[in-house]
């Protein structure tokens, strides 16, 4: 009986483990490969930078953080780095992915490399199509031909958005035939859109798992799919219980994620936006299992069920390593240096409206941050709540004067100002509540602290429609001046 017990007792724990939160914060898109004895995950980064963060873990649940895909732009592409999926095949990993085209469309490309970690060559696009190509999938097909997956991004022009298949070669430089249509949304909860495609073949039967309706922000309506063939090409059908994944009272929005296999049994990597901090907190990473069911089609184990495990927690960065840890990103537009010695971070100030910023993932509706900004600093050093280039709320020191800045569509406007003698060390620190509500204070011994702003900033406006809201640093100035930094801190309650 005791036996019996504690085998019980580890099935409930697994169960509850694969229905968790894994990939907090900002995370859209997850994929997931299992690359010998590991499992390495990628997501996209939109236009923040550096490109598609990469994670491993051992066993799906715990993740550990494993550098970038890009540190540099491919040399095609300009901003709007989304979806990679990385796969292993014949000894290499590829990674295919999404980026819009200088002067052109949204493109698929793929690049290579011979571990996970990288260094990855770009082999460049691999279909450019009017409207856009986006969401790619490798896949063989019941023959050992090798295929990709994609969604034609006809939703960009009011167009309908058919996902495709075509014969790709194996170097993965090119297409080798025509595209074959495989399905498109006909359904009333799709809302006219169907993406975000990937495909695990079991028994006698393709899966296309699919998400479908508006992926992003606040309005959207989001959920997931399942169809289903015997052949690759068709022809498809679709779930009649459909969507299998949709909103709870916990997550909202699922889908688009990848399905990955662990000791016989089958699991389901995706997002979905917290109901607490909504698109705000972004669209995080979650894990959930599935099962074949005896008529041919997909459950899943835990419905919509989702358990949000997270407690409180405290990021602290005391800028001690001699580079800045991967949780930290900045806008892809900007050419942002920086330098770390004696545990001070020197962020080299830009000119522009909304100066050189770093920002790290919210993780909850309800959070602080402070930063220690040294008196040496030349240009307008401060912290900040950021949602892109052109919207932002910052506390900044400069010329004898603590501002409180808001960004709004490019236009800045102090609301808030106050004079101060600068001491050798200044800490600014900024509470948000509700996600919304941003209350700004500063102090000089980083105990007591003086409020900047008597009404709350609000800060509603910031998360642009397919991204969240970033904490960080921004450094504004003229070129050569420089903001420093010591000991960064992020409480998530």
């Amino acid at each position: 009986m005791r036996l019996f017990l504690s085998l019980l007792l580890c099935a409930l724990f697994t169960i509850t483990k694969a229905q968790q939160l894994v990939l907090p914060g900002d995370h859209p898109d997850p994929s997931v490969v299992k690359i010998g004895d590991e499992y390495w995950a990628a997501g996209t980064t939109s236009n923040w930078f550096p490109i598609f963060p990469l994670y491993r873990s051992k066993d799906l649940v715990n993740w550990k953080a494993a550098g970038h895909v890009f540190t540099e732009k491919p040399v095609w592409a300009d901003y709007y780095m989304w979806a990679p999926e990385i796969t292993y095949d014949n000894g290499k990993v590829y990674m295919y992915y999404t980026a819009h085209k200088k002067d052109g469309s949204l493109c698929i490309a793929v690049a290579v490399a011979d571990n996970p970690e990288g260094q990855y060559k770009d082999l460049g696009p691999l279909v450019c199509q009017e409207y856009g190509s986006i969401d790619a999938f490798p896949m063989r097909d019941e023959n050992g031909k090798l295929y990709m997956i994609w969604k034609e991004d006809g939703n960009s022009a009011g167009k309908p958005t058919p996902i495709w298949a075509a014969e790709m070669r194996e170097d993965r430089t090119a297409l080798a035939g025509e595209k074959k249509e495989l399905f498109r949304a006909d359904a009333p909860w799709e809302k006219g859109l169907v993406e975000g495609v990937s495909v695990i073949k079991h028994n006698n039967y393709f899966y296309a798992l699919y998400a479908a309706a508006a992926c992003c922000g606040k309005k959207c309506n989001y959920g997931t799919g399942v169809a289903r063939a015997k052949k690759l090409l068709g022809p498809w059908e679709k779930f009649p219980g459909n969507p299998v994944l949709s909103d709870s009272d916990d997550w909202k929005c699922p889908g688009h994620g990848t399905p990955v296999e662990k000791d016989g049994r089958f699991y389901f990597l995706y997002h979905a936006y917290s109901t607490s901090s909504g698109a705000y907190g972004g669209r995080q990473g979650l894990l959930n299992e599935f099962e074949f069911t005896p008529d041919g089609w997909i459950r899943f184990l835990n419905n919509n069920n989702y358990a949000d495990l997270t407690t409180t927690q405290k990021f602290v960065d005391d800028f001690s390593a001699v580079k800045l840890a991967d949780s930290w990103y900045w806008s892809i537009f900007q050419d942002v240096r920086y330098a770390i010695s004696q545990n001070t971070l020197k962020l080299k100030a830009l000119p522009a409206i909304c100066g050189a910023y770093l920002g790290r993932s919210v993780l909850s509706g309800n959070y602080s941050a402070e930063v220690t900004i040294l008196k040496k600093s030349t240009s307008q050093a401060g912290l900040a709540l950021i949602g892109d280039d052109m919207n932002m709320v910052y506390a900044n020191i400069y010329n004898g004067h603590i501002c409180l800045v808001e960004l709004k569509k490019g236009k800045p406007a102090i609301i808030a100002q106050k004079a101060i003698k600068m001491p050798s060390q200044l800490v600014l620190k900024v509470k948000v509540e509700n996600n919304t509500q941003a209350s700004f204070m500063y102090s000089t011994d980083g105990v007591q602290f003086k409020t900047l702003n008597a009404k709350a900033a609000d800060i509603s406006f910031l998360p642009p429609w397919d991204r969240a809201v970033r904490v960080g640093l921004v450094s504004k100035g003229p070129l050569g001046s420089e903001a420093l930094f010591r000991k960064f801190a992020l409480v998530s309650e």
